[in-house]
């Protein structure tokens, strides 16, 4: 049950509200009383702002050997890889070596197949994994190697699953 309105709608719409008195007129203080304030701003530097499009870019002083080099030191980046002890690097080879195993021989379960479009993007990430893991491992980087090769061992898995 509906409670009816106490006014009638058409008439609601007519109703003025009516207006309070503003604070000024009713302040008990007379007006030379108060301070006037002045706030005084600085002006603005309009000359300091730059609207930018895309980020600043880097701004990086060239050594006098990186001036000097040739061509193929210039192209060269920087590799950062972790120490391993020849013990690490050998259980890290021993790894690299047994995923990839894994991952090569779920691929060829999957040669011939007909495969939907979600593995056949795995079978490309697996491939892609799968190189450049065997790359991370002729320049002996074995930890990389062993977390590509892993990672194409565990989507090979995935994959084989799916068949």
């Amino acid at each position: 049950m509906r409670k009816r309105p106490a006014i009638p709608w058409a008439t609601a719409v007519q109703v003025k509200p009516v207006t309070q008195p503003s604070m000024g007129e009713t302040s008990s203080v007379p007006d030379d009383l108060l301070p006037e304030l002045r706030l005084e701003l600085p002006p603005f530097p309009g000359h300091l702002i730059t609207v930018r499009s895309a980020p600043p870019r880097p701004r990086v002083g060239m050594s006098p050997s990186a001036a000097t080099g040739t061509d193929a030191e210039k192209l060269e980046a920087p590799m950062m890889a972790p120490q391993l002890t020849p013990q690490e690097s050998a259980v890290a080879q021993q790894q690299t070596d047994r995923s990839l195993g894994i991952a090569e021989k779920n691929l060829g379960s999957a040669q011939g197949k007909n495969l939907n479009a979600a593995q056949a993007d795995l079978v490309s990430k697996i491939r892609g994994f799968i190189k450049d893991a065997r790359e991370a491992a002729q320049i002996t980087d074995w930890s990389r190697a062993r977390s590509l090769a892993k990672k194409a061992q565990v989507l090979s898995e995935e994959l084989a699953g799916s068949l």
